[in-house]
């Protein structure tokens, strides 16, 4: 107890005494027993009421064994059952956490881990991923900063999660890898990593690359080969030595039929090679046909049509129709760009289609063209009549830089036929070329582009740019400036950039079901994101018939289901957004992959390392003894005597006010009996 706190007992008691003698004793004539035992009752209240006030406290100090906290963490992945049972590993455990010398040193907690840490109940191998730098950290988690030692029983080998062996837990761990498995490294190749494209076009060629690990010290050299849906399409040889352990090859396929096709990288087994499951390594990619279907309509016969028609089509992923302003409106289905060459009055259903489904269009205007019409069907510009032929020479725009022109000029190439009149645009523009009349260079274009919102259009307002084409041909000997000027406006004018209002997310191929997931997004009408919808998926089994409905989760910003407990196989499946006419369908395959059957041999080395970096030691399987030694000797693990100070107060604050309660009560009785008062 502090001297502060007895110098004011000391200094209670005197103002106690004060009070009782003010009260009692002076100038009070009244002699007798009762008199001081009035006093003494008053003494008591106020003292127990300063003593109160001033609560004395004293320290009591306790001293207590602090045990270190063994943890022990078994792998459970199934790369584990290649070389060890569970009844071996509950053997090791048994040595390990039931020695006397143990349960007196160390608080022992036992935890299991594979992809996710959690408490070892019983030892079964079935995950198919390891993560040994997850399950390190989340024992850090667990026990804060405490001092630790963990005993980690694993072989090594981690297929999810960043590299372990340089992990350091601050030096309040100590970690005691123990090696379970084959020590012995086999010569082995492995197919580590395949990296594609996930679409492609057809008739174009698409990159595979492949990545191949060698393990062994002589120098061997193998075939490897890339077969798409059973055929080979690609085959090189591959030279390995104990330095040049990795290779890398690249491979350009081509897509010659639409559909997924199935990839495998395939590599030539080696001599007495134990592991070959893993010279085969599996992905898909999806081949699409991408041509972009435009259609010229028009109601006379003219060269332009012929003209415009081989130069888009020099693209293999373009395909022109010639269509009539009459034809059944189901011929415009599909139409990616609608060329619409000298409308007049038939075009009318046309233009209605156009614009009912927001589609492109580039009109060619000539001497043909009905402007009276034209002006009233659409409103993205406004031509004067005049009725006046004219030739248009074209000046090409030098600022214009929508998209490249390349090579592509108009010098010396002959005039268009077209109308005079003022042109009026009502929406963005921008110009291609200008027209020049008799030598004079006016700023109305001649050729223009037009957006508004994703709505793109073209105008050129002539015709006989046929005659374009053959003038590049007698410029340069080949028509590939004009055409490619053409690809590059159909490009384009064929990319509106809109949106499908459900979009979906996932892999033709998953290694195996635990990363089988089909993520969504959908959007309502004006294109927000829509947090509120219900999706639900149906997935059909194209193998066996199987069929499973679920709903798709919100994850804050996308929709999500987890296929991880489907089997092996193909599947079909089709997202609907319900209480709304919107769905999309896909497929997918599940492969019998597994990642812990890709290396037989424990990692030793990379364990060392762990051990080295956190204070501890590399035991093998017959050093159990060892192990179980040094934790039960070492005075680093010894537990720690510590002590711990409580501060207790002195008296019982409930004992005093019923002392002080009692004291009064007495006094006023004493006083009234007595008739005092």
């Amino acid at each position: 107890m502090e001297i502060q706190t007895v110098l004011l007992i000391i200094l209670a008691a005197i103002v106690a005494l004060t009070v009782v003698f003010f009260q009692y004793f002076h100038k009070n004539p009244r002699k007798g027993s009762q008199k001081i035992i009035l006093a003494a009752l008053r003494f008591l209240a106020v003292f127990g009421a300063l003593l109160l006030l001033i609560n004395p406290q004293f320290v009591k100090q306790d001293y207590f064994v602090e045990k270190s906290n063994l943890v022990v963490l078994v792998d459970e992945s199934s790369s584990m059952a290649q070389s060890v049972d569970s009844t071996e590993i509950s053997e090791l455990l048994a040595l390990l956490v039931s020695n006397p010398d143990m349960e007196d040193r160390f608080d022992i907690q036992k935890y299991g881990f594979a992809e996710q840490l959690s408490l070892l109940d019983s030892i079964s191998f079935n995950d198919r991923n390891t993560n040994i730098s997850k399950a390190l950290t989340g024992i850090g988690e667990v026990f804060g900063k405490s001092h630790k030692t963990i005993v980690l029983l694993t072989d090594g080998n981690q297929t999810l999660g960043r590299d372990y062996a340089h992990l350091n837990l601050n030096g309040n761990a100590i970690v005691h890898p123990f090696v379970v498995g084959d020590t012995t490294h086999y010569e082995d190749i492995l197919v580590s990593r395949v990296n594609t494209n996930k679409y492609a076009f057809l008739n174009n060629k698409f990159p595979v690359e492949a990545q191949l690990v060698y393990t062994g010290d002589r120098e061997v050299s193998r075939q490897v080969s890339v077969v798409m849906d059973g055929k080979t399409v690609h085959r090189e040889s591959v030279r390995f030595n104990a330095a040049k352990n990795s290779q890398t090859i690249n491979a350009l396929i081509e897509a010659q039929s639409v559909g997924v096709k199935s990839l495998q990288i395939r590599a030539q087994a080696l001599e007495n090679e134990r592991n070959t499951s893993n010279n085969t390594r599996e992905t898909a990619i999806e081949v699409i046909d991408e041509k972009t279907k435009i259609a010229i309509v028009a109601s006379l016969m003219h060269p332009d049509i012929g003209a415009l028609k081989k130069s888009i089509e020099t693209n293999e992923q373009r395909t022109v129709v010639l269509l009539k302003p009459e034809d059944a409106e189901e011929e415009f289905q599909d139409v990616g760009l609608f060329i619409l060459y000298q409308p007049n009055r038939r075009f009318k259903n046309v233009y209605d289609y156009i614009e009912r489904v927001g589609g492109n269009k580039f009109t060619i205007a000539g001497t043909q063209t009905d402007w009276l019409f034209v002006n009233q069907v659409q409103n993205s510009f406004f031509k004067e009549r005049l009725n006046q032929r004219e030739e248009l020479l074209p000046v090409l725009n030098k600022g214009f830089g929508v998209f490249g022109l390349g090579e592509f000029s108009v010098d010396g190439f002959p005039p268009l036929q077209g109308q005079l009149g003022d042109i009026d645009f009502k929406k963005e523009t921008e110009t291609i070329m200008f027209q020049r009349i008799r030598g004079v260079d006016l700023e109305t274009p001649l050729f223009a582009l037009l957006t508004e919102g994703n709505r793109r259009e073209a105008v050129l307002f002539g015709e006989n740019i046929w005659r374009w084409r053959a003038q590049n041909f007698r410029n340069s000997q080949n028509f590939s400036d004009f055409d490619n000027f053409v690809g590059k406006l159909m490009v384009y004018l064929s990319n509106s950039d809109r949106r499908s209002r459900l979009e979906l997310d996932y892999d033709i191929v998953f290694d195996g079901s635990s990363l089988a997931r089909i993520r969504a997004s959908y959007y309502d009408e004006s294109y927000g994101f829509d947090s509120n919808a219900s999706l639900r998926i149906e997935i059909t089994g194209t193998e066996n018939g199987f069929t499973r409905e679920a709903p798709l989760v919100f994850k804050g910003s996308f929709y999500e289901v987890d296929l991880s407990d489907l089997q092996a196989g193909e599947y079909t499946f089709t997202v609907t957004v319900l209480d709304d006419n919107v769905k999309k369908s896909g497929s997918f395959k599940i492969l019998d992959f597994n990642p812990e059957n890709q290396v037989l041999s424990s990692n030793f080395a990379q364990l060392s390392q762990l051990a080295e970096n956190n204070n501890g030691n590399l035991y093998f399987p017959d050093q159990m003894d060892a192990l179980i030694s040094e934790l039960s000797n070492s005075q680093r693990y010894a537990p720690v005597q510590k002590s711990r100070q409580n501060v207790v107060s002195l008296i019982d604050f409930k004992v005093l006010l019923g002392i002080i309660a009692l004291a009064l009560s007495m006094e006023w009785f004493i006083r009234k009996y007595n008739g005092l008062i």
